[in-house]
Order: structure tokens, then C-alpha cells, then sequence
């Protein structure tokens, strides 16, 4: 035997080490989301030129995608039951589409919007747009649960969603659209990421009955992130959630409290920033979209789903 060569096994082949196999991480896809807080009030125009400045401040930052938060054009009118807040509603597309359609095409990004949509007279829905950069109405979301607490009575102004679960291809990735009492439900967020959503987007009034807050307000704001983080797990996609700010009593009393906090989660449900809770605040953060495709790898909960056992979905309860 020649010094320093190794002996050869029996069976050749079987003792040459195998190559190791190269595992290509996705090329990197970084789109900065923008979210906007922002206080609202009973002018309708003022709340709009609010929003406008919020945006261009976003984009100044480089954020290509901006979400606003649920109603902004008014105060949170759901307080109360009162017939003349029909007024504030309009059509899709409409005046708030036309502005936002304008001011994203200048600005070359996107824009995600809710609108009080009047679509014929006594039928009214909670809508969610998608403005291209090129300043089109990419698409609309009409709200599908539709919530009926003290201060929200939305069943009295809003007919439930009936265009189903929506995602949208827009120039900086797959977006979904959801509203508010949406966020609470992991069947919207599902079928939302089941159509290629990337981004989940809810836009948001949620905040405290101010005799409430002391008792039960951490365990509600709490149970409020901790519920879209899930989501933001479950489907492998980020969540960005723009909230309201201040209080409002449009009717009188206390009124709501709105908490702000704002945020932006990742598809490990790491939250990657958030905003205060008493301030207008424009967050704009870097979601890296191949992160989907990395988080979906190595939690594949999406193909370990059992669709052929879960038919009673559709049922209200299952005895």
C-alpha cells in the first residue's frame, strides 16, 4: 500500500462523502410599507388633506405602499344610530378615490383606503380600495363581519361584504384587504392568503370605552396584536394594521378612546414596529417579501392543512 492513501472500502461508491445539497435563499424583495395614524375630525375635507400629507410624508420615506386607517374621512360616526351620517357616504369609484388615485399616481405608489361606499340608496358597505401607482382602482373589499357593540353599531349602517375575500396584484406585490371587526376572524385571514396575498392590510378604528380602560384595557389591546400576530403566523404573510388616534364623542359622553399602536408584523409574528398611543404617527417599515417564501419552508403550515377535514367550517356550531 502507498503511505498516506487511505484504504478503500469494500463497496467504493457507498464510502465517497456525499456533496452537500446548496439550499438558495429567495433573492431579497424589500418593500417599505407605510402606515398612517392620524386624528380625524367632523370636516370630511380637512381629514382628507390630513391623510394627503400623511402619505407624502410616507413616501418621502420610501414607502411604496401606503395603508390609511378605517373611515378616515370623518369622525367615527358609528357611535350612535342616527340617519343623517348617511350623508358622509359616497361612491366607488368617487371623490376619495379620484384624490387618492391622484395623489398615487404622482407619487408612483400605492394606496389602500376606506371608504363609507354608498352603493345604491339603502345600500350602504365598509369598503376597502386599492389605488395602483399608475392611479388606477386596482380593486375594492367590501367588509365582511360587520360588528354590533355599545358605540359600534355598524350593523345599523353597513350591509356585510358580498365580493367575498380579495387579493390584489399591485406593482410592489400581492396585498390583501381587510377591515377592522375582519382582523378578530383566522377564516378572512386564510382565504385572504390563500389567493397569493403577501401583506395583510387592515385598516382599523379600535380603541377603549374610557371607563373601561383601567380594568380591562392592556388585556383588550393585547388580545387585539396578539390575534393578528397569529394570523401573521398561521399564514406565513406580514400584517399592517393603521389605527386611529384620540378621542372622539361625535354623539357626546365619554366617547372612544382611540389606542393608536399601529403596527407591522412579520411572518414569524414578530412585530418590526409600532406606533404610540396618544399621537399621529406616520410608521414606515422594510418588509422583506421573501420572507414568505422562507417562513412558508420551513413552517409549512399551508401544505400540512387537512382541507378534506374541515367541511364543518360551514356550519354555524357542529353538535
Amino acid at each position: 500500500m502507498t503511505r498516506g492513501r487511505k484504504r478503500r472500502s469494500g463497496n467504493g461508491d457507498a464510502a465517497r462523502p456525499r456533496p452537500r445539497r446548496r439550499v438558495v435563499a429567495p433573492a431579497r424583495r424589500i418593500v417599505h410599507v407605510g402606515l398612517v395614524q392620524m386624528r380625524c375630525e367632523a370636516d370630511p375635507d380637512a381629514n382628507l388633506a390630513c391623510a394627503e400629507r400623511h402619505v407624502r410624508a410616507a413616501a418621502r420615506r420610501g414607502a411604496v405602499i401606503v395603508c390609511l386607517p378605517e373611515l378616515f374621512r370623518s369622525l367615527y360616526f358609528c357611535q350612535s344610530e342616527n340617519h343623517d351620517n348617511f350623508a358622509l357616504a359616497e361612491p366607488v369609484p368617487g371623490p376619495t378615490t379620484h384624490a387618492l388615485g391622484m395623489l398615487a399616481r404622482a407619487l408612483e405608489i400605492v394606496v389602500v383606503a376606506s371608504v363609507f361606499e354608498r352603493r345604491a340608496p339603502g345600500v350602504y358597505h365598509n369598503t376597502a380600495v386599492v389605488l395602483g401607482s399608475d392611479g388606477t382602482l386596482v380593486g375594492k373589499y367590501r367588509k365582511m363581519h360587520i360588528p354590533d357593540d355599545p358605540l359600534y353599531y355598524e350593523k345599523f349602517y353597513f350591509t356585510p361584504g358580498d365580493l367575498g375575500f380579495r387579493a390584489f396584484a399591485t406593482a410592489h406585490g400581492r396585498v390583501g384587504t381587510l377591515v377592522c371587526w375582519d382582523q378578530w376572524y383566522p377564516e378572512a385571514a386564510r382565504l385572504t392568503a390563500l389567493q397569493g396575498a403577501e401583506i395583510l392590510f387592515y385598516p382599523t378604528a379600535i380603541g377603549w370605552h374610557p371607563a373601561e380602560k383601567a380594568k380591562h384595557g392592556a388585556a383588550q389591546h393585547a388580545a387585539w396584536e396578539t390575534i393578528q400576530r397569529s394570523h401573521a403566523i398561521a399564514n406565513g404573510v406580514f400584517v399592517a394594521v393603521p389605527n386611529r388616534v384620540g378621542r372622539e364623542r361625535p354623539v357626546g359622553g365619554a366617547g372612544i378612546q382611540f389606542w393608536g399602536q399601529s403596527f407591522v408584523a412579520d411572518p414569524a409574528g414578530r412585530v418590526l414596529a409600532r406606533a404610540g398611543v396618544d399621537r399621529e404617527e406616520v410608521l414606515v417599515v422594510a418588509c422583506d417579501l421573501a420572507a414568505v417564501e422562507t417562513t412558508r419552508t420551513h413552517w409549512p403550515f399551508l401544505r400540512d392543512r387537512r382541507v378534506d377535514a374541515y367541511g364543518d367550517l360551514t356550519r354555524r356550531l357542529v353538535d
